[in-house]
């Protein structure tokens, strides 16, 4: 019995495998047929491209997208973009749109970067006022101006002027690509603010003494300050204006007689004596 299901089995195995080994040989002998789908050529970037480059040949390539598949706003040709500048960054690889594009006439570097309606003006800083070099190109800050409104140098006051700025570049680098999160030191910071801000900036930055307050990028709160003073960083209060006493515009009262009041008479030590029917006072000097 054992014997016969052994052979049974042997049997099962070389029947299997068999069968594999033949269909394996027929799939290979199999012609393939390849089947030839349209393409279109759509340019896209041969390099990690930095915000604000202006695209040259060697940057870009073309490659086959199916027919009909191709991204709204690509190009076919890498001559339609040769010059222009990048308003945003482009990973290796990625097609090269429209909308990533300053205009012909707009060049390339920091000026296409700006939008609309907005301006880039740049404040000086040093260690301390640029956050001991982590304000670096897409961070947002504070500003902080420290001035008096008038000479005294009790007046002195600190204020948040702007809130939630974005840093456009920190000296010449307008790409936060550095190893690690090193800070940079440099001298000047360039923020991208609307025109009345611009006003605000640059009398801050003239008329006192500005800080940056780098912001944590999910914090896009704006909230009011009231500002310090001196007095109040210091625990005091201010001086009290000396009260005035108010005059009557009246005519004057005849002014009343006053009665004088007499003093009460000092009490002096004294002593009572009786003698049968009589009593007087004696007085203990």
């Amino acid at each position: 019995m054992r014997n016969r299901i052994f052979g049974v089995l042997a049997i099962a195995i070389l029947a299997g495998g068999g069968l594999a080994y033949g269909t394996y040989n027929f799939l290979q002998a199999s012609p393939v047929k390849s089947i030839d789908a349209p393409t279109q050529p759509v340019v896209v970037a041969a390099a990690d491209l930095q915000l604000g480059t202006a695209l040259k040949k060697e940057d870009l390539r073309t490659i086959a997208f199916p027919a009909g598949q191709a991204p709204e706003g690509s190009f076919s040709q890498t001559e339609e973009l040769v010059g222009r500048g990048l308003i945003v960054p482009i990973v290796k690889n990625e097609p090269v749109l429209g909308a990533k594009l300053a205009s012909k006439e707009a060049g390339a570097g920091l000026p296409p970067v700006i939008p609309e309606g907005m301006r880039a003006v740049s404040v000086r800083v040093n260690e301390v006022v640029g956050v001991a070099g982590y304000v670096l190109p897409g961070n947002r800050v504070d500003v902080v101006a420290t001035a008096s409104p008038t000479e005294a140098r009790s007046d002195t006051t600190s204020k948040v002027v702007l809130a939630n700025v974005q840093v456009l570049t920190a000296g010449t680098r307008i790409e936060q690509n550095q190893e690690d999160n090193k800070p940079v030191q440099v001298t000047v910071v360039t923020l991208l603010v609307t025109p009345e801000q611009a006003e605000r900036l640059a009398l801050a930055s003239t008329e006192g003494k500005i800080q940056l307050a780098l912001r944590n990028p999910l914090d896009t709160g704006a909230p009011t300050t009231p500002g310090v003073r001196t007095a109040g960083l210091l625990g005091g209060k201010p001086a009290e204006a000396p009260r005035q006493v108010a005059r009557s515009t009246g005519p004057r009262r005849a002014q009343e007689p006053q009665t004088a009041i007499a003093p009460a008479p000092v009490s002096v030590p004294s002593v009572e004596i009786i003698r049968g029917d009589k009593r007087s006072t004696e007085v203990i000097k």
